[in-house]
């Protein structure tokens, strides 16, 4: 088993000055990486930027020992997606890792979700993705090398009250995770998601003191740092991991059943016992592999 070092890989960890990013830059900084701290300095909203928090994490990389600069752009736009991608590559001269670690929260019950609270929470977190990963899929691919980590959450997969904003940018970070290993296979590029529980600011307000106790972030960065190594040759993968606790998540597909001509919704509810059956469902790295494998068996 070889030691995860990071000697001569750059990283940009986006909303790194507080939380769990901030976990994240210090450790790959004490592991040789050199880091891209970015932060908006904003407040848990989005509101009130300000730039002390990444320079901050800044000063901690350095007096480690480590290499690290900042960023203050926000990830909700184009131009400061690759204004964050020109920092690593004019700083550093590359981008091998990125980690989409930046959000923010409105929580509402859907039907008082204002269109500025879909908006606001869907441009941070899925066009924020967007910003940051495109400019710095293009370097990677480039440069033959690269690993990117989503930041999912449990409400992504399962669904929470009050987070139909946050659940539906979650969930699209899966699907861009898979097209980015469909089309980053053949340059060594590998995306994956970690599916966070962790006692933040974020969460402070929203879960029971008692269990936000349990859910000390530094159980998160393991997970993370593996993820975002050359070791790690999974592609896909939703990693979840709280209070210790690490296990895999996966959209799963049933066996179903094939009907040779267009069946009346009746024969649908006839068989709809075996169209929902699970018992032996099945992983698939992409659509036509699903599709293929359907009308096979």
């Amino acid at each position: 088993m070889s030691n995860i070092d990071y000697s001569g890989r750059v990283a940009i960890v986006t909303g790194a000055g507080t939380g769990l990013g901030r976990d994240y830059a210090l450790n790959l900084g004490k592991r040789g990486a050199k880091v891209v701290v970015n932060d908006l300095g904003g407040s848990l909203d989005g509101t009130g930027a300000g730039n002390t928090a990444a320079s901050l994490v800044v000063e901690e990389i350095k007096a480690a020992g480590g290499e690290a600069v900042a960023n203050f752009d926000s990830v909700a736009t184009v131009e400061g997606g690759a204004n964050i991608v020109k920092t690593a590559i004019d700083t550093f001269g590359k981008v091998d890792i990125v980690i989409n670690n930046a959000g923010i929260l409105r929580d509402k019950s859907f039907i008082k979700t204002e269109e500025a609270d879909w908006d606001s929470v869907l441009a941070v977190h899925l066009k924020g993705t967007y910003n940051v990963t495109r400019p710095a899929f293009a370097n990677m691919k480039a440069n033959g090398y690269g690993r990117i980590i989503m930041t999912s959450s449990g409400s992504g997969i399962f669904g929470n009250f009050g987070q139909a904003n946050y659940s539906s940018a979650k969930t699209g970070m899966l699907g861009l995770t898979h097209v980015l290993n469909i089309e980053g296979a053949k340059y060594n590029i590998n995306s994956n998601v970690i599916v966070p529980s962790a006692g933040t600011r974020m969460t402070k307000d929203v879960m029971p003191k008692e269990f936000f106790d349990q859910l000390k972030l530094e159980f998160i960065t393991p997970a993370v740092l593996y993820l975002a190594s050359e070791e790690c040759t999974d592609r896909g993968v939703y990693i979840n991991a709280f209070a210790g606790h690490y296990s895999r998540s996966q959209i799963m597909t049933g066996p179903g059943i094939n009907f040779k001509e267009i069946p009346t919704p009746e024969q649908l509810q006839e068989n709809w016992d075996k169209i929902m059956n699970m018992d032996e469902d099945k992983y698939h790295t992409d659509v036509n592999t699903m599709m293929m494998h359907a009308l096979s068996s």
